[in-house]
């Protein structure tokens, strides 16, 4: 079969640049904050500006002003729409009239940390992804920001800033690559390859003899349908004075067809982005080992191929998971919670960690609750929720606490089994009950990212796909900790 023409892993984003003056011969864009009330903004080259945060405006003719760019009440948010929606306006520009820089002169009223989400959102708005054989359209290459004073100050925000957006794409281009190229033994080694050659970053890919080895019976079931066996990546990540220790746990489903239950042709495509909540973790990682962040930080990501042939799991079947708990199965399309199952277990036995985070595009019943820009957390831990929380807020990414409800415990109760794997009622709470069997007590959160993980229309900094949602906030979580 002849190779599919892929774009690069990692995609290359723009180069945000922080000088200590302008240079001669670029355009410019000039950000237009919201006027004092009862004063209005004074055209530019007969072009009247918009405050409105992410609205530009393009400036005709020569001069070297080109974008107006609204930033509102320029609010962390309204920087990163702003940064996104002039990525956009310069590479459809660019596409008549090819220029090799564009800079922007900062006032006095823009912070460092409003400069970290101009250039976030410029980084992330101008993000494409698309499988060609045609030469690419032109895009913005650097983007330079001009501060009036403290120059470094502003560099060391927009480096981090940029490693942020690194790992938020990274995410995007793992959920983004077509299944008939992404099966587990791809994404394992594409997450060997991201990692190596960070300092005190090791990848270890445990094969489908090693799982089987040792009794890893959710991943083995769910991926015993497909012709690519599964494989369990194992990221680790151990700084020199690290105190905290981290387990972050990512679904990472490389497609799911639902097995024998299987899914509706309607939307079966999408299913290549399964795997979202395995892409945020092991771009999270990369990016807290880039940092260097004295927090330790291990990461599995069970992957496996939810596929329908006659060797695949069945509805009424049993499962043993790692560790020995049995699985009554009730639907194959719940597949997602068998294999983090035993990568939990695994991973609280083996590396004994201060606190667990497990990330997935879970259940369809997280996008009915909370719509497709909100993630749903459940939490063990009132202080591990509200670092989750926080994490979001530095990241720009929305999450809401979801109850653990005591009232559906017993449904999760197995007859056959320990535990029923899809017990029916609150899809979400159930799922997520579910998993809490098997967290043996420890600080846990479960990030249920099945609504914001993807997306069909672009806004803020978001495009059509993958949106790598999840990635940024796992980054500022070991921050927090570190």
């Amino acid at each position: 079969m002849a190779r599919v023409p892929l774009p690069s892993v990692p995609t290359r984003l723009a180069e945000i640049e922080v000088l200590d003056a302008s240079r001669r011969g670029a355009l410019e864009a000039v950000l237009v904050p919201q006027p004092a009330e009862g004063t209005e903004l004074e055209p530019v080259a007969g072009v009247r500006p918009s405050a409105k945060a992410g609205e530009v405006k393009l400036v005709p003719g020569d001069a070297p002003v080109r974008w107006l760019v609204g930033i509102g009440e320029g609010r962390a948010a309204n920087y990163r729409a702003a940064g996104a929606a002039l990525a956009r306006a310069v590479d459809s520009y660019l596409e008549h009239d090819p220029v090799g820089a564009v800079q922007v002169a900062l006032s006095e009223d823009v912070t460092t940390e409003s400069a970290a989400e101009l250039a976030m959102g410029v980084l992330l708005g101008g993000y494409r992804y698309k499988v060609t054989g045609e030469e690419p359209k032109p895009r913005l290459k650097t983007l330079r920001l001009i501060p009036r004073a403290d120059v470094p100050a502003f560099a060391e925000a927009v480096d981090r800033a940029k490693e942020l957006a690194a790992a938020a794409a990274l995410a995007r281009d793992l959920a983004n690559t077509p299944s008939n190229v992404k099966d587990p033994a791809w994404l394992a080694g594409t997450a060997e390859r991201l990692t190596s050659g960070l300092s005190g970053l090791t990848a270890t890919i445990r094969d489908e003899r090693w799982l089987a080895d040792q009794g890893f019976g959710g991943v083995l079931a769910v991926g015993g349908g497909s012709a690519s066996p599964p494989r369990l990546i194992e990221l680790d990540y151990r700084p020199r004075g690290a105190t905290r220790h981290l387990l972050y746990v990512g679904k990472g489903i490389t497609f799911d067809t639902g097995g024998l239950s299987i899914k509706p042709a309607e939307g079966m495509h999408l299913m290549r982005t399964d795997m979202a909540g395995g892409a945020a973790v092991i771009a999270a990682v990369r990016a807290i080992a880039a940092l260097g962040l004295k927090v330790r930080v291990t990461a599995l990501v069970p992957a496996a191929e939810n596929h329908v042939s006659g060797s695949a799991y069945r509805p009424g079947d049993i499962v043993r998971h790692y560790g020995g708990k049995t699985t009554e199965v009730g639907n194959t399309d719940a597949e997602g919670r068998m294999v983090l199952a035993d990568a939990l277990v695994y991973g609280i036995k083996r590396f004994k960690p201060d606190a667990v985070v497990d990330v997935a595009t879970l259940t369809g019943a997280m996008k009915v609750a909370l719509g497709l820009r909100t993630g749903g957390l459940f939490a063990s831990d009132d202080d591990l929720a509200a670092r989750v929380v926080a994490a979001g807020e530095a990241a720009g990414e929305a999450w809401w606490r979801m109850p653990l409800l005591e009232a559906h415990e017993e449904a999760v109760k197995g007859d056959l089994g320990d535990v029923k794997q899809a017990p029916g009622g609150p899809g979400g709470i159930t799922a997520a009950l579910f998993l809490r069997e098997f967290t043996a007590g420890m600080p846990w959160a479960h990030l249920d990212i099945a609504g914001p993980a993807r997306a069909d229309r672009t806004y803020a900094d978001v495009v059509p796909g993958g949106t790598g949602f999840a990635a940024r906030t796992l980054v500022e979580l070991a921050a927090a900790y570190a």
